[in-house]
């Protein structure tokens, strides 16, 4: 295996120490060039998606239905040959994404500490409890969310979408009316995601305020018996486990929903499908083949709702770093 997998990468200083303007300019910061060709191993992950979908279609209509024993056994050395090219390319791409966002977390933290180091030395930020505990919880914790945003932070979207965008442009094209009827029960999901996220994003931003000021009081325990009420540490453990349940019920609620719509997707096309099929308005291959099909819209789904989610607690992390390593100008 090349060591490309092995050594971080060596991203190249700019001699700039001031953060990245946005999200999207630390992602290309971090990992440059690199984020073409992820981009393009999703994009074939994404089209061999699709090609399953019309493998079955075929193994039901043409081959079961005719008995063709020839033709069986082609299309089956298709599929599984189809099945190992898109096995291996995720493979490739989930590793080149844990390469990407892991040599970009040690990068960060190596560049925070001395930047911490360097203020202190320069008495620009006194060097105490509360400056160690944020400094802390800034480069052990929060800079791993961050930084392992690089690797997925394009590519992602663009396998995700692309694997959904795939799958149903397969289905309007074989069969309009049943990805119509299916589909119904998808667009709410895009639509309630965003709404749901953005009370999700204001607790973050208060929890990762809540564990800094948790880090900066743990720093500056006193070495005795004290009783923990006398410095409010019960309040903010509270103040904690409060933020935290609510986030869960925004999440695991919003969950809940998309599994019901997800649910109802696939009975929709037997429905419809079944009733065509008795019309004699479609085959039995493409009931297979649409199910199926919205088995796969399930995964990429679930894994862009993930990313979404992802890039919104990423994007909190870059403003409260960014603010932690120049506080005084708020940049």
């Amino acid at each position: 295996m090349p060591n490309v997998w092995i050594q971080p990468r060596q991203i190249p200083s700019t001699g700039d120490d001031t953060p990245a303007r946005s999200l999207l300019r630390y992602v290309w910061r971090m990992s440059g060039r690199h984020q073409i060709w992820i981009c393009l191993l999703a994009i074939l992950v994404a089209v061999l998606s699709m090609v399953p979908l019309e493998l079955q279609r075929r193994l039901v209509d043409e081959v079961i239905v005719d008995r063709n024993l020839d033709l069986l056994f082609v299309l089956g050395g298709i599929y599984f040959a189809v099945l190992l090219g898109q096995g291996g390319c995720k493979l490739a791409l989930r590793l080149y994404q844990g390469w990407l966002g892991e040599s970009a977390i040690r990068y960060n933290r190596e560049h925070l500490a001395q930047i911490y180091e360097c203020r202190a030395a320069s008495a620009q930020t006194p060097n105490k409890g509360d400056a160690k505990g944020q400094a802390v919880s800034v480069i052990g914790t929060e800079i791993d969310r961050l930084g392992g945003f690089v690797g997925e932070g394009l590519s992602q979207p663009v396998v995700s979408g692309g694997m959904l965008l795939a799958i149903v442009g397969y289905m309007l094209v074989v069969e309009p009316l049943i990805a119509f009827f299916s589909l119904v029960f998808l667009v709410p999901q895009i639509i309630l995601v965003p709404l749901v996220q953005r009370f999700i994003n204001k607790l973050i931003e208060e929890r990762v305020t809540l564990v800094r000021s948790l880090s900066d009081n743990l720093a500056e325990l006193p070495q005795d018996c004290r009783d923990m009420s006398e410095i409010g540490l019960p309040e903010q453990l509270d103040g904690i486990y409060g933020n935290r349940m609510r986030i869960f019920l925004y999440k695991f609620g919003l969950k809940a929903l998309v599994n019901l719509l997800n649910a109802l997707a696939p009975l929709s096309v037997l429905l419809v499908g079944g009733y065509l099929v008795i019309e004699g308005e479609t085959t039995i291959g493409v009931i297979v083949a649409f199910i199926s099909g919205f088995e796969r819209l399930s995964a990429p789904l679930r894994e862009l709702i993930a990313y979404y989610r992802v890039a919104a607690w990423a994007n909190v992390q870059h403003t409260m770093i960014a603010r932690w390593m120049y506080p005084a100008t708020g940049k």
